[in-house]
């Protein structure tokens, strides 16, 4: 049977960190699938159509690796994972306060359908501290984010900060 894994997501921006993540990820399974959550109850700079378009010219350049597909999703996640035949769920943990949550949320993931299974990969010590809030914050206050952030998405960030004053 294939292995197909799902990594989950806002993406606003991509970071590092989800890098990391998507890289690690991909060796396990035989697909990926980075799922750009369209979440209408989450406040995004960037609409669904961007993020899948700076994930997707950020791992283009990034990764070689034909087993990556970027998609976006708007439905429960295992449902989404039903749609695309997903049987693992990727999540990243970078600090002890991510824990709580995604614990709560892969118990409730497999509540709802157990043949899916949740595999948590830790951040890259160098990566734990990034999250998309701070890299846009640092963004906004003209600080330099090239160490938290691939060059597409700084790119995107730019263009969009800078229409937005």
């Amino acid at each position: 049977m294939k292995k197909i894994g799902l990594y989950p997501g806002t993406f606003d921006p991509i970071t590092l960190g989800h890098l990391d993540i998507i890289k690690r990820a991909a060796r396990v399974v035989d697909t990926l699938y980075v799922g750009i959550a369209n979440n209408k109850n989450k406040q995004t700079l960037f609409s669904a159509s961007e993020r899948v378009e700076i994930v997707q010219k950020t791992l283009s350049s990034t990764f070689k690796n034909k087993n990556i597909k970027v998609v976006s999703f708007s439905d429960l996640t295992v449902n989404f994972c039903k749609k695309i035949k997903a049987n693992i769920i990727f999540r990243g943990l970078r600090v002890v306060t991510d824990f709580e949550y995604e614990f709560q949320l892969a118990g409730m993931n497999i509540r709802l359908e157990p043949k899916i299974q949740t595999i948590f990969l830790m951040a890259d010590i160098e990566n734990q501290l990034i999250s998309s809030n701070m890299v846009k914050e640092i963004a906004e206050l003209g600080g330099d984010i090239k160490k938290f952030a691939p060059k597409e998405a700084i790119v995107y960030l730019n263009k969009k900060l800078k229409n937005k004053s």
